[in-house]
């Protein structure tokens, strides 16, 4: 929201500078975005007059200039602009202006051998145009000497505030003026409209065709004739303003209705009467239905749309975009003057869906004042009338005006309640009453006090909301701080879920990792979705942003794979990427996990990443995935002792290089692997990308023994001891179960084992394989002599014989 500072001034009675406006309107919730001083930036420059424009001696396109600029002596300007002669008024910029076209500070200069003390400026130097072709021509009018932007209207600061949805009210001029009163910046000129009496009955008719339950779609049409205009451009002031909020000015109809959306959060709409065929009826579209509007886009309609017509077709999409067919032009002598209330989902739905924007929607879908209806037509009638001449009719009004009627039993306590803040309810009514509401009742009368919102104000609903309203005018830096006591403080329960707590902890844990946090859509294609295992109908979005993002995701891999290759496409083809987010395997609540998920593509190994020196970059392989995965069960304290590592996976990795991370059948944490091929082919990816998922709401949590002191870090004194032993063993007996078997065999001497060599071939009977383990034995008490080693490893191979069927290779 735009507006300058004396268009504010029109609405305000007040003493405050810009600097205090500006501070007062954030201070109360109307936040500014910025203040643009075109005034501050051209206050150097004058206007000047060229008394005698000579061609240069030393070059064809340049001339030497007389200029005055109003201090007494005539100032030599060396000029390039093809315009310059003599008798010519334009903008001149003495030594020491900084140009704002250009970003340069001007200086004293000798331009091909001739001297130059200062510049004459085109629209584009100032910052005003992007016209290089000459300099400004300004007309003989113009004051010698004068400051230049207050000659041009240029003076003006602009001020643009953040507006909120909720303050429809302050998407007027006159709506901020109203909030800065009630703040003490001055007093609200809040003046009456007087109504019109029109001198003869409406010739055309309006009627609101809609079925009962569809009555809410235009509570109230109102139209008014005025005929006998003359429309020619509006006034300079009014043209003013426009341009400085960015508006283009029209002709006087259409920038009555312009400044009226602005200055008053009214937004009106004008037709050419005589370009109207018979009577209006506001309806639905009909299908097959088009509206040439007046951004000259051509508009299929449908039956969502609700449209303003006559008896040749639709001629206005309501509330949103007039049509050309009944635009107001130079040749326009009566004309319809609409002032309506409209749905506000039904606006936002049908601008949404057309991709139109226009102010009339940015009001009407966050709501317009209702009662201001008629009194906006009312001042939009004086204005034809002030600014085009002309006799208005009666006002026809189909509909009725809806009342709203929200009071609220309001406790002047509630406010010390929710904010801290002790306010005398003397103020607080005060500041209350500035804001347009009213009260039954008077703060002397008990605690409690009736209040009624204005209508300008839809979204005060409750108490809260009327303690908001008197604490942000009160100003919020009333509010003192007041610390948490901290005596005899018991946190009953964490701040943090656990499951909070692992997502933090993954994300740190996998960059620590070397690989690096992307975000992608929680969406993907239909194909995508199908080949990571989704795809249900029950996932499909009913209207998607995109149409490759049409389906909730299964997995967060599509979109990682994704990332992956377009950082390949451009270059950069060894990258580990991870995600911690929303995975969607259903449409229940308890199908939403979180999930934990990363990859590895090229030579993107934990060991180093690209070319080197020493070595060939090796490709990542499966055991890169394996490492990420592990670690990260480990720094979210997972207990891994009891995890299983089962050979194969979802079908999207591959069948033979890829393994299940599991606590029990049950209890399905994870999956680990490369990427099948033809999945990367289905993503128009290519490899290789090993990668893992881990679902954090599976994890089982480690086993808490609050009675027990944590162990303490033993470092023993006695050397390590090894054994390395080879089992013969069937070929589907996964190595982790010997190693798991192994550690089995003798817990209080065995702390590590670990698999060093896998074979099969000659000497290997067919279908079996010989699993090389090396196991470490820490003895704590005293060194071990042979014969405590050979029982200890004779408990070793007991166990895995007896667990996994293996026998000890001779």
């Amino acid at each position: 929201m735009k507006f300058t500072l004396s268009w504010l001034k029109d609405h305000i009675e007040t003493d405050a500078g810009l600097d205090e406006i500006v501070e007062t309107l954030t201070k109360i919730g109307l936040e500014v975005e910025q203040v643009d001083d075109p005034a501050a930036a051209l206050k150097d420059f004058v206007i000047a007059s060229v008394i005698e424009a000579k061609p240069h001696p030393n070059a064809d396109r340049l001339q030497v200039c007389l200029v005055d600029a109003g201090g007494g002596a005539l100032v030599q300007v060396v000029c390039g602009a093809p315009n310059a002669r003599a008798g010519l008024r334009s903008v001149f910029a003495p030594p020491g202006s900084f140009i704002p076209g250009k970003k340069v500070t001007l200086g004293k200069g000798v331009i091909r051998g001739v001297e130059s003390n200062g510049m004459l400026c085109s629209g584009a130097e100032l910052g005003l145009s992007d016209d290089h072709d000459g300099i400004l021509d300004l007309p003989d009018s113009a004051p010698v000497g004068a400051p230049y932007a207050p000659w041009a209207w240029l003076a003006e600061p602009v001020i643009e505030i953040n507006l909120l949805p909720n303050r429809p009210d302050a998407m007027g001029v006159h709506g901020i003026a109203r909030d800065l009163a009630a703040a003490g910046l001055g007093r609200h000129k809040d003046r009456k409209i007087a109504p019109i009496a029109g001198g003869f009955p409406c010739s055309l008719e309006a009627k609101l065709d809609f079925s009962a339950e569809d009555s809410h779609l235009a509570p109230a049409f109102a139209l008014r004739l005025v005929t006998g205009v003359r429309n020619g451009p509006s006034p300079g002031w009014m043209q003013n303003r426009l341009k400085a909020i960015g508006l283009r000015p029209i002709n006087a109809l259409v920038d009555i209705t312009n400044y009226l959306a602005f200055d008053r959060a009214r937004p009106l709409h004008v037709f050419d009467a005589d370009k109207v065929r018979g009577n209006i009826a506001v309806r639905r579209a009909r299908p097959g239905e088009e509206l040439l509007a007046l951004d000259g886009r051509t508009y299929a309609l449908d039956s969502d749309n609700v449209v303003i017509a006559d008896d040749a077709g639709v001629e206005s999409l309501a509330g949103i975009m007039g049509g050309q067919a009944s635009g107001c032009d130079e040749a326009t002598t009566s004309v319809l003057i609409e002032s309506a209330l409209w749905d506000p989902v039904n606006i936002a739905r049908s601008g949404r869906r057309l991709g139109l924007n226009s102010d009339a929607r940015y009001r009407f879908e966050r709501g317009v004042d209702p009662a201001f209806c008629l009194p906006g037509l009312e001042l939009a009638t004086h204005l034809v009338l002030e600014l085009c001449g002309g006799a208005a009719s009666q006002i026809s009004l189909a509909g009725k005006i809806p009342q709203p009627d929200r009071r609220i039993v309001f406790p002047w306590s509630e406010v010390r309640r929710l904010t801290g803040l002790e306010l005398d309810a003397s103020e607080m009514s005060g500041i209350l009453e500035h804001l347009g509401f009213e009260l039954a009742g008077s703060p002397g009368n008990g605690d409690r006090v009736v209040v009624k919102a204005p209508s300008w104000r839809p979204d005060i609903e409750g108490k809260a909301d009327l303690v908001e309203e008197i604490v942000r005018i009160a100003g919020l830096d009333r509010v003192a701080s007041q610390p948490f006591s901290r005596e005899n403080a018991h946190v009953a329960a964490p701040v943090l879920t656990q499951l909070q707590r692992r997502i933090g902890s993954a994300r740190r844990a996998l960059a620590a990792g070397g690989l690096v946090e992307a975000v992608t859509w929680s969406f993907v294609s239909h194909a995508r979705a199908l080949a990571f295992g989704g795809g249900a109908p029950a996932l499909a979005l009913a209207n998607p942003i995109a149409p490759d993002l049409s389906d909730m995701r299964p997995s967060l891999l599509p979109g990682l794979i994704a990332a992956a290759q377009r950082n390949a496409d451009r270059g950069q083809g060894d990258v580990a990427l991870f995600e911690v987010g929303q995975i969607f395997l259903g449409d229940g609540e308890a199908d939403q996990r979180i999930a934990a998920s990363g990859l590895r593509r090229g030579a993107a190994k934990q060991t180093g990443t690209g070319r080197n020196w020493s070595a060939a970059p090796a490709p990542v392989d499966i055991f890169d995935a394996k490492a990420d995965a592990l670690a990260l069960l480990s720094a979210l304290g997972a207990p891994v002792s009891g995890l299983q590592i089962v050979p194969g996976g979802p079908a999207w990795l591959h069948p033979g290089r890829s393994a299940t991370l599991q606590f029990g059948p049950k209890n399905i944490i994870g999956v680990f692997g490369e990427i099948h091929p033809r999945c990367l082919e289905a993503l128009d990816a290519e490899g290789p990308v090993v990668a893992f998922e881990l679902i954090l709401n599976d994890i089982p949590s480690p086993k808490s023994r609050p009675t027990k002191a944590k162990p303490k870090l033993e470092l023993s004194e006695f050397m390590p001891v090894q054994r390395d032993f080879a089992f013969l063993v069937e070929r589907s007996v996964n190595a982790s179960d010997i190693l798991k078997a192994a550690l089995a065999g003798e817990r209080l001497l065995v702390t590590d084992a670990g698999v060093f060599d896998v074979y099969e071939g000659k000497g290997i009977p067919e279908g079996k394989k010989s699993v090389a383990i090396s196991v470490t034995l820490q003895p704590r008490e005293k060194t071990l002599t042979e014969a405590e080693i050979d029982a200890v490893a004779a408990k070793i191979i007991a166990e895995v014989e007896k667990k996994t069927g293996a026998t000890l290779r001779g």
